[in-house]
């Protein structure tokens, strides 16, 4: 077997120049089948193919040259470089030809010749595209040293990036190639909580898929200080690791082949330090009840930041089996993925937890690991031990979660037929966490706020936490168990978990009543699938760097994708959408997915021979954007059903509701029906709309037509405002009802709710908190004390002490309310430095001050002056940053502010400005300003 180390140094690969990062479609120019006079090229060596769906590539196949005089070959080396050839091969041109032109004879006007116009343009053309070139390579050189005369047969160089220390880097995809594939790794880690570093050593074991020269992996913000590479049973020699930042990706280069079957070993020992955001393996803390500060450690991995814990094959589709070992301080316990297998007492005191070989082959972005102070409650289900941790002064308020995971848990194994294969399953609540809540395979991370409830909590509260431990539950089957291969295909994973999120709830627990949660769920959807900004449920355009990856994570992911689940299941005969999804589950255990595997899966199950094609039904859904208008038109006894694709707005729409099909003079006569309505889904989407309308002409210079809109909102729901009852409510629905009503109504100052407010909340402090405000008002409780300065001083005491998660959230919205403009520059501050507020709270407090009218403009120059702080923090395109950018921006509606938000995300370029939230935002400017200038005369007459 030959071993790479022995073997001549060979010439990088040279078949293609490559610019995935920034093309926006998959595709392939072959200027070699374009013109008879270019060769044959050859064909793609294996080493270049990376995993399906491939990136966008530009590939510029088969260009040779001809011989060329002294004089042309300077122009044309340069072109070659840049991949096109700008001469004419035909040119007779003499070397000796003078470049100059003829002077013009005194006082006459020189004119310049035509030879000179066609050299000017060639120059010109020639130093835009050089510029060009080095806009969009940034960092990188070329292969090429010289550019002599080659034969016509000659292939195009590629184009690598320049590694850190200076070296040519031997890839050049932001996708990993397919030539190796991970197959075990070893990590152990040692965290440093005093110093916020660890160190770590990562051997991966791999095997050789094809010859290839190199092996590339991913590594972000890690400092190797060693590296060894090992050949089957061979010596174990130390090798050079090259690193290209930009696309975190290092490398390790052999002067020989490593040969297809081939086992290896890579060893990496590093140091890093903790992070300082959100992602990777970071540090957080938390006050204790003695108000001393504790620190801990934990990890966020999806959706491309294991690579900031441990260098890794960090896409999906590369997935394998982990060992994990954990060095720790005594006072600190450990939690990874599997259970711990055993416990070693070091020589320094420090104990190292080594934890089970992982029993399923699973991603990198579902590795898991915490160091901290943890507490639990656990319970024995169907042969795994379930268990809640959390801070051990909120031990308390872990058995809800507890008791849901249980049943939730039995509950999946039964509907999918597959049980849950895990000997574990741990629920942990990190005080500091950004997302909602994490899937990781047997150590699913939340936000406190997402799993800790109080035993009297409201129904309200409570179905907040079983929402989120459902979707994570889901999760372990379908994301884990079963994997898209790509994020172009994350609804495979986020669109099931939502579906089964509720499917799950509504079967097992009917008295949360999720229907209408799921409802104004896709309403959300709809909002946003209705731009010309949205994009498909599987998108096939380019989906490769973290920017893109990010925004992903949205609600046509989540929310459209489950309401497709939904329509097919009721399309489909009884039964064959399950049957479907356990052939899927069954067939793809274990391994990687794209969407038509799914439709292919149903398909085979079908019960009626002629049944129309799920995959071409279901194409048309989530391959391209939008959803169809259908119109009903009756002529006489004939009914006629038409569809068309529903947009707010495109630019060759004429009539485009907001689409002004039904005038707002219509729906504003429609609403005068809602005082009789009694269903808590009509009426909370018909206060929302009114809602949205008011705060729009709130921003703008209106105040005439704002307090007359203010007057028609209470004038027509005041009634049965007034009618809501102040004391506990136990129906889910009738606690939805009333604090939509009532929210609305003390915001706008309706006096029988701020009095019931104000009198609300002085027993609830005169008690000293032992008088429960019921859950479902404490919002507006809390919003109406924040606007004097003895309830918001107090309400930021209790923020300071309380322990109850889900009371203190809306503590901070009602902080976040204040109309002094004093108090929401100290709270914005505050939330971005991190300490009394997390951090993590930023989007809330951003979302809660933009709404009023104090603070819209305040918090918009807020977020341009601290942007590069924001995005420090949060990540670019992250549902984080989606979400600051449609709050600040959402209700501007002139042409001023446009201009403004379109100037400011322009100037960011890398940072932010390709966003797909960015043209969402401006679309939605658009709009608004689109439907004032057509309905604000109508408004006047009306009110």
């Amino acid at each position: 077997m030959e071993d790479p180390f022995d073997s001549e140094r060979a010439s990088l690969p040279r078949n293609m120049i490559e610019n995935s990062m920034f093309e926006e479609e998959p595709d392939v120019v072959d200027l070699a089948k374009d013109s008879t006079a270019f060769p044959e090229f050859p064909a793609l060596d294996p080493d270049e193919v990376v995993y399906e769906p491939r990136s966008s590539r530009l590939l510029v196949r088969g260009l040779g040259e001809n011989d060329l005089d002294d004089e042309e070959e300077d122009y044309e080396s340069s072109a070659r470089l840049l991949g096109m050839s700008f001469m004419n091969r035909s040119s007779t041109r003499s070397p000796s030809a003078s470049p100059y032109i003829r002077q013009a004879p005194p006082r006459s006007c020189s004119r310049p010749s035509a030879r000179m116009l066609v050299v000017g343009v060639f120059i010109l053309v020639l130093v835009t595209s050089m510029a060009m070139v080095l806009y969009f390579l940034p960092g990188c050189t070329f292969t090429k040293t010289g550019c002599p005369k080659a034969n016509s047969s000659t292939p195009m160089e590629l184009v690598y990036p320049k590694s850190t220390n200076g070296e040519l880097f031997p890839w050049n995809e932001l996708r990993l190639p397919a030539s190796v594939r991970p197959v075990n790794y070893d990590l152990s880690l040692t965290p440093n909580l005093t110093s916020m570093t660890f160190t770590g050593r990562t051997i991966i074991n791999m095997i050789i898929q094809h010859n290839t020269k190199r092996v590339v992996l991913h590594s972000s913000e890690i400092n190797i200080i060693k590296a060894t590479f090992q050949v089957g049973e061979g010596k174990s020699v130390e090798v050079k690791v090259l690193e290209y930042k930009p696309w975190q990706q290092i490398a390790v280069s052999f002067p020989g082949d490593l040969k297809e079957g081939q086992v290896c070993v890579l060893t990496l020992d590093y140091t890093a330090n903790l992070s300082h955001t959100y992602d990777g393996f970071y540090n957080s803390s938390y006050n204790d009840k003695t108000g001393a500060k504790r620190v801990l450690a934990a990890t966020q991995f999806e959706p491309q930041a294991a690579r900031k814990a441990f260098p890794c094959f960090d896409e999906p589709a590369f997935k394998a089996t982990f060992l994990v070992r954990i060095t720790r301080e005594p006072e600190y316990i450990a939690l990874s993925n599997m259970p711990k297998a055993k416990t070693t007492t070091l020589p320094s005191g420090m104990l190292e937890d080594e934890f089970e070989q992982t029993s399923v082959n699973m991603s990198t972005y579902l590795v898991a690991f915490i160091v901290a102070n943890f507490t639990s409650i656990t319970r024995n289900v169907s042969n795994t031990l379930v268990s809640v941790y959390s801070v051990p002064e909120k031990k308390e308020h872990t058995q809800y979660a507890l008791d849901t995971a249980s049943r939730l848990l039995q509950f999946y194994n039964t509907v999918f037929d597959i049980d849950y294969p895990l000997r574990k399953l741990d629920l942990v609540a990190i005080p500091d966490f950004l997302a909602g809540a994490m899937e990781n395979w047997g150590l699913i991370t939340f936000r406190e706020t997402s799993l800790l409830v109080q035993n009297q909590s409201s129904l309200l509260d409570k179905q907040l936490i079983a929402n989120v431990v459902a979707h994570e539950l889901a999760h372990q089957w379908f994301g884990n168990l079963v994997t898209m291969r790509w994020w172009n295909d994350l609804w495979l994973s986020e669109g099931f978990a939502t579906y089964w999120q509720y499917a799950s709830l509504m079967t097992e627990f009917p008295q949360l009543y999720l229907g209408n949660v799921f409802l104004e769920e896709r309403f959300k959807a709809m909002a946003k699938d209705s731009l010309n900004s949205s994009h498909p449920v599987s998108v096939s355009a380019q989906v490769n760097t973290p920017e893109q990856v990010s925004e992903m994570f949205d609600s046509i992911t989540y929310e459209k994708g489950a309401s497709l689940l939904l329509m097919l299941n009721s399309t489909l005969p009884d039964g064959q959408f399950r049957k479907g999804l356990l052939e899927y589950l069954r067939q793809y255990r274990g391994s990687n997915t794209v969407t038509d595997d799914l439709w292919n899966s149903i398909t085979r199950v079908q019960v009626l021979p002629q049944q129309e094609s799920v995959s071409d039904m279901m194409r048309t859904w989530t391959l391209q954007k939008g959803f169809p208008l259908v119109t009903v038109s009756r002529k006489g006894g004939e009914v006629t059903l038409t569809q068309e694709h529903f947009l707010l707005s495109t630019d060759n729409t004429t009539h485009t509701s907001r689409l002004g099909r039904v005038s707002f003079r219509q729906v504003l006569s429609l609403l005068d029906y809602t005082t009789n309505e009694t269903e808590t889904a009509p009426l909370t989407e018909a206060l929302s709309q009114l809602s949205s309308v008011y705060r729009l002409l709130d921003k703008r210079p209106e105040l005439g037509l704002v307090a007359r809109m203010k007057a028609y909102i209470l004038g027509h729901f005041g009634p049965l405002m007034d009618s809501q009852d102040w004391g506990v409510e136990e129906s889910v629905s009738s606690q939805e009802r009333r604090s939509a009503l009532l929210e609305v109504a003390c915001s706008l100052g309706r006096q029988n709710c701020t009095d019931q407010a104000t009198a609300l909340y002085e027993q609830w402090t005169n008690s000293n908190q032992t008088n429960r405000i019921p859950g479902d008002l404490q919002r507006a409780v809390f919003s109406v004390a924040a606007q004097s300065d003895s309830g918001w001083l107090s309400l930021l005491d209790t923020y300071r002490l309380t322990t109850y998660d889900s009371e203190k959230r809306k503590i901070l919205q009602a902080l976040a309310s204040t109309q002094d403009p004093r108090r929401i520059v100290w709270i914005l501050n505050t939330v971005l430095e991190g300490g009394i507020i997390h951090t993590q709270e930023l989007p809330l407090v951003i979302s809660t001050v933009s709404d009023g009218f104090a603070g819209h403009l305040f918090v918009w120059d807020f977020v341009k002056e601290s942007w590069d702080r924001i995005i420090e923090k949060f990540p670019v395109g992250s549902y984080s940053i989606q979400s600051i950018v449609k709050s600040t921006t959402s209700q501007f509606s002139t042409q001023t502010h446009l201009e403004e938000v379109q100037g400011f995300f322009s100037s960011l370029k890398e940072r932010g400005s390709r966003m797909r939230s960015v043209q969402e935002a401006l679309e939605t400017i658009r709009l608004n300003q689109h439907w004032m200038d057509r309905n604000l005369a109508t408004l006047r007459d009306w009110l």
